[in-house]
């Protein structure tokens, strides 16, 4: 009977988040031009309800749940969409170039946030939306450095804004420096934040270019696993450190593997290892990563009804210029590294 009612608790939040998901997508499908994700849009339809009227109290278990428990489960069934034999496909050309952005994503972007004084949290969930993929990222970093709605709704909305002027100025900028469709591809993947404004800035261009900066951009997607490990132990790392400060004594906390590498992120990597060796067949992968991708919008539906314009205000210019001076950052070291390469 306590099992009915908990289900029958978290029904209205959850119902609520899946009717946002569904007419994001709608919206997302009447746009002649894909210029933005479904993500974002169900994160502004949450945003803009939650202005006028905030949800009430029988849809927060629900909410809630939506938006730490099965934006996990999606961040799961996301690994069923990836092949680890696609890094090896691109090759050591890409990681070359990905190293050095996601150098300057993290190592630049810890000093930027803190020269504006942003808290680590955000200021990292904008690097990670900027380096690796956007809301994916922030999406499967956020639980493990136990992030807040207004820190996930905060660089989701820095990352779509800047990925929309990368949409429109990257196949300029491309034409105008005489690039061909494998540097451009390479450009793209790598320094162009979503899948879907990686895909939209690519085949842009042409053809071509738009399969290789899809391929770079799932080997790029790759680099959630080995993010997710650091913050994972970074975050362990501070609360030890707050636990010793607070008892006045050092503290020696035990780390389990579930604290250092959380479930659904095993079960992300578990599902990604399995789609590499065959076992997943495509139709049942594709399935899965369609679910994933509508769970997680939902998710991120529920986020934004958590969260208000307000409390976004409180946070000032500062994260959104962080935001801008990473993507600029990126954009340049991903095309100086082509150079360097001989790439270009």
């Amino acid at each position: 009977m306590n099992t009915v009612r908990k289900i029958t608790a978290l029904l209205p939040g959850f119902a609520l988040a899946l009717v946002i998901a569904a007419a994001a997508k709608f919206i997302e499908g009447l746009l002649p031009v894909h210029l933005i994700g479904a993500s974002v849009i169900a994160l502004f339809i949450g945003m803009i309800i939650n202005g006028i009227r905030r949800p009430g109290e029988r849809f927060e278990p629900g909410l809630k749940f939506t938006s730490k428990k099965m934006l996990k489960f999606a961040i799961i069934l996301l690994g069923a969409s990836l092949n680890i034999a696609v890094v090896l496909e691109v090759g050591k050309l890409s990681l070359c170039v990905m190293f050095f952005t996601l150098l300057t994503c993290f190592g630049v972007g810890h000093f930027v946030g803190k020269a504006l004084k942003i808290n680590w949290k955000l200021s990292n969930l904008i690097s990670a939306g900027t380096g690796i993929c956007g809301g994916s990222a922030i999406a499967a970093i956020a639980p493990v450095i136990d992030a807040d709605d207004n820190d996930i709704a905060y660089s989701m909305s820095a990352t779509f804004l800047f990925d929309m002027a990368m949409i429109v100025l990257f196949p300029i900028l491309g034409r105008a420096m005489g690039l061909s469709d494998m540097a451009y591809g390479l450009w793209a993947g790598t320094a162009v934040n979503d899948t879907s404004s990686v895909v939209a800035a690519g085949y842009a261009f042409s053809e071509a270019a738009g399969d290789f900066a899809t391929m770079v951009k799932l080997t790029r997607t790759l680099s959630i696993i080995p993010t997710v490990i650091v913050f994972a132990l970074i975050n362990a790392h501070i609360k030890r450190r707050e636990a010793a400060a607070e008892g006045g004594e050092s503290v020696k906390a035990k780390l389990h593997i579930t604290k250092i590498l959380p479930l659904f992120i095993l079960g992300f990597i578990g599902l990604a290892v399995i789609n590499s060796i065959g076992i997943i067949p495509a139709a049942v992968s594709h399935g899965m990563k369609e679910i994933s991708k509508f769970l997680m919008i939902a998710a991120l539906g529920a986020i934004g009804l958590g969260t208000s314009f307000k409390d976004m205000k409180k946070s000032g210019i500062a994260p959104m210029l962080h935001g801008f001076i990473i993507s600029a950052l990126v954009v340049i070291v991903a095309i100086a590294v082509e150079y360097f390469m001989g790439v270009v």
